[in-house]
């Protein structure tokens, strides 16, 4: 049987490579220097690559299950998602933090199921999310809402990282919260003035978070937040 995993790096060596193998050689000499820190669900269907155009070198990648910030004061224990974050900002020094959730997502969904006997790691990391939940029975449109929930919910807790904080403040970096529908091939930007998720293909920007515009735009965020999503 052949081995298609050794085929695909195969043909990254021979066909891929070589028309990158400047870039590749210049992210070695020059180190990374990524302007994004994308925090994105594990799941197999949501490609980052594929969404923003990325090469090489663009994006930080920080891959979980249900794309969950958990808090900074370490109550959740301690997460290699909380130490990409501080990398990002402290060493990296991006301009921008991408929160990528989607839709149909299988962690948001679990958040209302029974678990599996023996996922115990799995029901430790879903509590970081379940603030995100309603007090509601399981339906498509609850799911979809817990979804969008779940990323306002990430973006409120990234102003809990001080030096999250103190960048966005001083306007060095900026917040982005999508929701992707995959049926739909669409992202759906939060935009917190509006207090709600747009269609990328009607929205003027690409997502707005707290302090981007105005002085008094945490304050809305920190309003919207607790009241998401809409009745």
């Amino acid at each position: 049987m052949p081995d298609e995993l050794l085929t695909r790096l195969r043909r990254f060596n021979t066909d891929y490579f070589p028309q990158h193998q400047a870039r590749y050689k210049d992210l070695v000499d020059q180190g990374q220097h990524p302007t994004t820190l994308f925090i994105g669900c594990s799941d197999s269907r949501l490609v980052p690559y594929l969404l923003t155009g990325a090469g090489p070198g663009e994006l930080f990648l920080v891959r979980n299950v249900g794309a969950f910030v958990p808090p900074w004061d370490g109550s959740h224990g301690v997460h290699g998602t909380t130490a990409a974050i501080e990398y990002a900002i402290l060493v990296l020094h991006v301009k921008r933090i991408i929160v990528c959730g989607h839709s149909h997502c299988g962690a948001i969904r679990a958040l209302y199921e029974d678990l599996p006997e023996g996922a115990v790691n799995l029901k430790d990391w879903l509590d970081i999310g379940r603030e995100a939940m309603l007090p509601v029975q399981i339906s498509p449109e609850a799911l979809h809402r817990t979804e969008q929930r779940s990323v306002v919910l990430a973006l409120e807790r990234l102003m809990e990282y001080p030096m999250v904080r103190t960048a966005v403040e001083a306007h060095r970096l900026t917040l982005h919260g999508w929701h992707y529908v995959i049926e739909d091939g669409e992202v759906h930007v939060f935009d917190v003035q509006k207090g709600n998720f747009v269609p990328a293909s009607k929205s003027e920007h690409s997502g707005t978070g707290p302090y981007l515009d105005a002085p008094d735009d945490g304050e809305l965020f920190n309003e919207i937040s607790a009241t998401w999503p809409p009745a």
